[in-house]
């Protein structure tokens, strides 16, 4: 049975050992950022911090709840010990099975409602997550809900949010993000204000979904019902036409303004550096706060992985890719996006039915929807585990031939937050992209193709099985050799 709420997930990770509670009093200001950094860098159980300095007791702060592959595999009610690939596949499986939501009368976000002159942002936990950090930034794992004023569509994404008064947040809406797309191009152009919401501390699924890249035009609600396997219970809110997870820790709402802004950033960014500058951003006018007793913020310490973006993004990427791949009946056996790469760089296996086939992946990568965020394209033959990172350099290293092996695309679009790109080029929105084909080429005859020197490619089977077999007879540990 899927989790109804972010404690029940908080429970059950407790229970796996992946959760560990905090009680020494912790400083919002910087200290749970930096506990929660180094929890992510050595891949240590989520942080769930009980006394926060300067507000009552029972506001709490959860730190990098998905930064772990056995967290995610927990949110998704698998075997936490799931393989890469089984996450991919159950991903995959159900995120074609979209289940509508369930509106619901009333529901624990609502338990606190503050409305109008005494909404007070600065009454909620928000940590100063980094050093060097452009204020204290509320929303870094959470869901902002908008809404198409043309087809009634509505987008649940997650866009971060800096506190900029005790009412106001602000935050980047690129042009190209999906709030962008609505914001710029239908409420500013009109001269209206855009309603929003925003829900911090939902069920696990909620922030897994409004971090993946769904197409324009594609109910998040819909979808995370088929991740979830049944129907998420949601709420509308208290003063927004929008619908918000019911089961929430704390519901933001409220409109931004057309063509008023305020300096935001900078902020440690899921490349793992500040390479943004300071910029003048939109403004969320906040006209109510709803919680839930005893609230829960949920926060992702982005930066050098590993943490919640690059596990969850890497996983999502992961899954678009192949499922667009296969849908253009290219001979795709793997995807990968180690989580190390900071959702700039995808490892692809592949079948080579003739040459030059690396050339229509990349392609095909690089016009998908992932597209914009991935520079690198890693694409090695079907016999190698594109999970495995070992085989990936190694096949990196002496099968792709340094010149016709790469292949660069100049004046491509730019991926954000990448801090390689000069001033120039970021002011221009280009950059470049580049592919390396690591798979042996097609028209080489068997003889000239080397054998690898592996205990999976050069002793016969009989050899393999018995060594297999009495592993442990020879004094080693169970597992894989």
């Amino acid at each position: 049975m899927p989790f109804q709420d972010l404690r029940e997930f908080i429970s059950r990770c407790e229970q796996l050992g992946e959760l560990q509670r905090v009680e020494r009093e912790v400083d919002w200001n910087l200290e749970a950022g930096a506990i929660t950094r180094r929890c992510c860098e050595l891949s240590a159980p989520a942080p769930f911090f009980q006394k926060i300095k300067g507000y009552p007791r029972g506001y709490r702060i959860l730190g990098a709840s998905m930064a772990t592959f056995k967290r995610l595999a927990i949110a998704m009610e698998l075997n936490p010990e799931a393989s890469f690939k089984e996450i991919v596949e159950a991903y995959m499986d159900r995120r074609t099975k979209p289940i509508k939501p369930r509106l619901a009368k009333d529901g624990p976000c609502k338990e606190n409602v503050i409305a109008g002159d005494a909404v007070d942002l600065y009454k909620l936990p928000a940590p100063y997550i980094h050093g060097g950090d452009g204020g204290r930034y509320i929303s870094t794992w959470h869901i902002i809900a908008t809404k198409d004023p043309d087809s009634g569509w509505v987008n649940w994404g997650m866009y971060r949010q800096m506190i900029a008064s005790k009412n106001t947040l602000t935050g980047l809406i690129a042009p190209a993000q999906h709030i962008g797309m609505i914001y710029r191009q239908k409420y500013e152009a009109r001269n209206k204000p855009m309603e929003f919401a925003v829900a911090i501390g939902t069920e696990p699924i909620t922030a897994l979904v409004g971090q993946a890249q769904i197409p324009y035009g594609v109910s998040e609600m819909d979808v995370i019902g088929g991740i979830r396997g049944e129907p998420l219970d949601v709420i509308k809110g208290q003063t927004v036409d929008l619908l918000v997870p019911a089961t929430s820790e704390v519901v933001i709402e409220g409109e931004v303004p057309p063509k008023e802004r305020t300096l935001e950033g900078p902020f440690g960014e899921y490349a793992g550096y500040r390479a943004m500058p300071v910029l003048p951003r939109p403004i969320y006018k906040v006209k109510a706060i709803t919680h839930r007793d005893d609230p829960i913020l949920t926060m992702s310490v982005m930066g050098i992985a590993v943490d919640d973006s690059g596990v969850c993004n890497g996983m999502t990427c992961a899954a678009e890719v192949f499922s667009n791949l296969k849908t253009l009946g290219l001979p795709v056996t793997g995807v990968y996006v180690p989580p190390e790469g900071c959702i700039t760089t995808i490892v692809i296996a592949t079948k080579v039915p003739y040459a030059n086939i690396a050339s229509r992946i990349a392609s095909a990568v690089f016009a998908g929807p992932m597209g914009q965020l991935l520079c690198k394209v890693i694409i090695v033959d079907d016999d190698v585990d594109p999970t495995n990172m070992r085989e990936v350099i190694h096949a990196w290293a002496t099968k792709c031939h340094p010149v016709r092996g790469t292949t660069v695309i100049p004046y491509a679009v730019y991926a954000p937050a990448v801090p390689y790109y000069s001033p120039e080029e970021i002011n221009d929105n280009h950059g470049s992209i580049v592919y390396y084909d690591c798979t042996y080429p097609y028209r080489w005859p068997k003889e000239a193709k080397a054998v690898r020197s592996s205990f999976r490619d050069i002793y016969p089977e009989e050899i393999k099985q018995r060594v297999l077999t009495n592993w442990q007879k020879y004094g080693f540990e169970e597992g894989i050799c």
